[in-house]
């Protein structure tokens, strides 16, 4: 086999992204097995028969979309691909990969000796079910390892004058971290801190200006709390400071597209990052809300902050992503994220997901005020643990860690 070869399943230049597009639990079935007392080395033998997935792989040549159809076919599963793309009158497709785990493990073992290409999808196919059958247990901060074998609460402390929700109601230090030590007793994990709005249409602000509003914060709140701060912010200079100063975490709303330097200072520092999706700034973001592929075009801006932060040397335990509710979204974009969030916590690394009293609750429910989001909060903190989020950024700690811990106990039992 040529090198040309083994790389012609791909449009040039492009790697794989693996997406799953539905998972089948094999959890219930396990208990089942048990109930009627199958043999446990029979459980472990028909296990991989039940965990039904549908996988998508975007962009394959024709010549190699057509192998993988035949051999999924030939295992009992199944490949969707374009029309025309057995006769080659495309010259790429789309493939929809559906079958069982023992199947598609099956598939990788085939794939091995094929052109095309197929042998390097057949390696990142395999790590992708390992990755789906072992997802993160652990978040690495600058100072502790995070344990996500329950879903996390992380309170928001916003320092600024202008957010949608509480906006000038801690603009003092001392008011700040009566409300921090407020947030930590009533069960918060983490605290995000933010010091400039990131609202829809919010300006924006200098960075001292910025430092100024949350760096006493910190300093103030760095011996008093035992839970680790996060620092909302996407500017390099802050976010040294900061870290600096006591915070562990850096939550960058640019997915590290607005600095260049972030990532070098948080790897600098080994803090904890969360990575987001957005198009362009709060001032121009909700201008561009139309998708042609919400999810495939999440998922590659996901994956590509991923690799960016890797590549400046932060560690995949460092890394947790963010799709980015409400940010360069409408409400049919909101819902289909969160209705589809399984499909981003298949792909490695722990997903937060913000949707504490956001805009779109309140139109879905026609709650106007953000104090009225409430209960519509609740049900998207639920759904999003329920889905596999293991962080869930809230304004009501207490009322929304009974929500997702209730949630996660019933999908763990």
């Amino acid at each position: 086999m040529t090198k040309e070869q083994d790389q012609g399943a791909m449009i040039p230049g492009r790697e794989y992204q693996i997406r799953a597009l539905c998972l089948i639990s094999p959890a219930a079935a396990q208990k089942e097995l048990e109930r009627i007392g199958v043999d446990p080395a029979g459980i472990n033998h028909m296990l991989p028969k039940l965990e039904q997935h549908a996988l998508l792989v975007p962009q394959v040549r024709a010549a190699a979309a057509n192998i993988l159809k035949q051999e999924m076919l030939s295992l009992g599963g199944d490949a969707a691909v374009a029309r025309g793309t057995v006769a080659c009158s495309v010259s790429s497709t789309d493939v929809l990969l559906i079958g069982t785990r023992k199947q598609l493990l099956t598939l990788c073992n085939k794939l091995t000796g094929q052109p095309f290409g197929l042998k390097t999808l057949a390696s990142q196919l395999a790590l992708f079910l390992k990755t789906v059958q072992q997802p993160p247990t652990i978040w690495q901060t600058s100072r502790r390892q995070l344990s996500l074998e329950r879903p996390l609460i992380m309170g928001i402390l916003n320092v600024t004058p202008d957010s949608f929700s509480d906006g000038g109601c801690y603009s003092t230090v001392e008011q700040a971290v009566e409300r921090a030590l407020q947030l930590e007793a009533e069960g918060a994990d983490l605290l995000d801190i933010g010091g400039e709005s990131t609202r829809p249409g919010a300006p924006l602000i200098s960075a001292e200006e910025e430092q100024e509003r949350v760096l006493p914060v910190i300093e103030a709140l760095a011996n008093r709390l035992s839970i680790p701060i996060s620092i909302d912010t996407w500017k390099s200079s802050v976010a040294d400071a900061c870290l600096t100063a006591g915070a562990e975490i850096i939550n960058d709303i640019s997915g590290l597209n607005f600095d260049p330097a972030l990532a070098e200072v948080i790897a600098r520092h080994q803090a904890g990052l969360v990575v987001m999706h957005t198009r362009g700034t709060p001032q121009q973001m909700q201008q561009d809300t139309a998708y042609t592929d919400l999810m495939g075009e999440v998922t590659a801006s996901l994956l590509q902050s991923a690799a960016s932060a890797r590549s400046a040397g932060i560690a995949h335990e460092q890394i947790a992503l963010d799709p980015g509710i409400g940010f360069a979204k409408d409400l049919h974009g909101n819902l289909e994220l969160l209705r589809r969030l399984s499909e981003l916590c298949s792909l490695g690394y722990p997903l937060l997901v913000g949707t504490s009293r956001k805009s779109f609750i309140g139109k879905t429910l026609q709650r106007e005020a953000a104090a009225d989001r409430l209960f519509g909060t609740a049900a998207t903190v639920a759904h999003a643990v329920t889905s596999g989020a293991r962080i869930v950024r809230v304004h009501d700690v207490q009322a929304m860690k009974d929500v997702a811990l209730m949630a996660h106990a019933i999908n763990s039992q």
